[in-house]
């Protein structure tokens, strides 16, 4: 924005600086842990992920709102929930849509939503601090009018606790049970339902994102979906084919003092077992490993991985702040994926069991597919313990 304008919305941090610019979507304000995101595409998808509750993301792409928004791009699986995402930042103003599937201009979805935004800051320089010194939390706020008390809002983001500790599942998970037999979304025809798939899959839901359900879908299974304090007995009374653990928000080991217990019990049972992300890191608690919080963590949908079952690089999304720790792997676990970024650990199996994890989004919404075999792999070890 121009140095004569007044300031519509601002993004205070815990360090003292403040970000001034134009306010887009709801007027208020919101508090949360300030990240960025590398995608260039799939903005819709990234605000409707129920693994950013509690984060204000940066978008480094320049030009978000582009091609406007739609009912068929929402990930959020529980609609009751509120969006994933606290808050929005990004570099120009949004522009008239420009895309045959657009249905609402990005500005009114957001507002419609609840998500406070700012336009026009130096997404660069926000980026380069949170790479350079690690995460931060803050706090966004939007004022049409412009009046803001900034030494309050700066109160605000340093009375936050910080994501270390939440729990954040229980915002986002589903509120009771329910099947899922939609299939992937194909051109010109949208989506389509599989009510026949010959496998039968719980899903335990710490945040599940639609098409990572239709991806198992896709795959042959029945899906049904059970809130994340589903305790093992319940989950194995519905004499599922294989249980599946989802992607989320918040710290593992908080949402593990309840998960954990009954993974391990799940692990025990013998049934095939495949997490992703929070799942994943969940399953690296039940199995003994520990979880850490990363410096700026993983946000985007270009980090290359290293499959060492395979040899192959595969180019994947991501969406995370904390990983498992591989040094802390016991024996019997096996590392299978790792970062080629960083070095981190993206993925595990169990010997002898037909168990298996990885860090990383291999639904691709949005990203690339490198990753379905994943799904794939997990119907193959259902239909070996059949």
């Amino acid at each position: 924005m121009t140095a004569s304008e007044t300031p519509t919305a601002l993004l205070v941090l815990k360090d003292g600086t403040v970000l001034k610019g134009r306010g887009i979507g709801a007027i208020g304000e919101a508090v949360g842990e300030v990240c960025f995101n590398t995608a260039m595409t799939g903005y819709q998808e990234i605000l409707t992920d129920p693994s950013y509750v509690g984060q204000i993301i940066t978008f480094t792409f320049p030009h978000i709102g582009n091609v406007g928004t739609n009912d068929e791009d929402i990930e959020t699986s529980n609609l009751a929930a509120s969006s994933g995402v606290r808050g929005a930042v990004i570099r120009a103003d949004i522009t008239t849509p420009s895309n045959y599937r657009a249905a609402q201009h990005l500005d009114a979805w957001l507002k419609a939503r609840g998500i406070v935004g700012l336009s026009g800051v130096d997404t660069r320089a926000l980026t380069r601090r949170i790479r350079e010194k690690g995460f931060i939390d803050g706090i966004i706020a939007h004022d049409p009018a412009g009046n803001f008390d900034i030494p309050a809002l700066q109160a605000k983001a340093n009375e936050w606790p910080g994501l270390v500790g939440m729990d954040l599942a229980k915002e986002v998970t589903c509120g009771q049970r329910y099947d899922w037999d939609q299939d992937l979304w194909k051109w010109d025809e949208g989506f389509s339902n599989r009510p026949d798939a010959p496998h039968h899959v719980v899903a335990i839901d710490f945040g599940a994102k639609r098409n990572i359900l239709r991806c198992l879908v896709n795959a042959g299974c029945r899906v049904t979906v059970v809130p994340a304090s589903t305790k093992a007995e319940d989950v194995l009374a519905m004499n599922p084919d294989g249980v599946f653990l989802s992607n989320g928000p918040g710290d593992p080991a908080a949402t593990g003092e309840y998960a954990v217990p009954e993974i391990k019990k799940l692990v025990e049972s013998g049934k095939p077992l495949f997490g992703i992300c929070l799942g994943h890191q969940m399953l690296g608690l039940a199995l003994g490993a520990k979880t850490v919080k990363m410096h700026q963590g993983h946000h985007g949908a270009n980090h290359p991985v290293k499959d060492f079952t395979t040899d192959k690089v595969e180019i994947t999304s991501m969406n995370h702040g904390f990983a498992v720790d591989a040094a802390t792997l016991p024996d019997g676990v096996e590392e299978t994926h790792k970062s080629l970024f960083d070095g981190t650990n993206c993925g595990l199996r169990l010997s002898g069991k037909p168990v298996f994890s990885v860090q990383y989004h291999p639904e691709a919404s949005p990203g690339p597919m490198d990753s379905h075999y994943l799904f794939e792999r997990f119907v193959k070890l259902i239909e070996e313990a059949k």
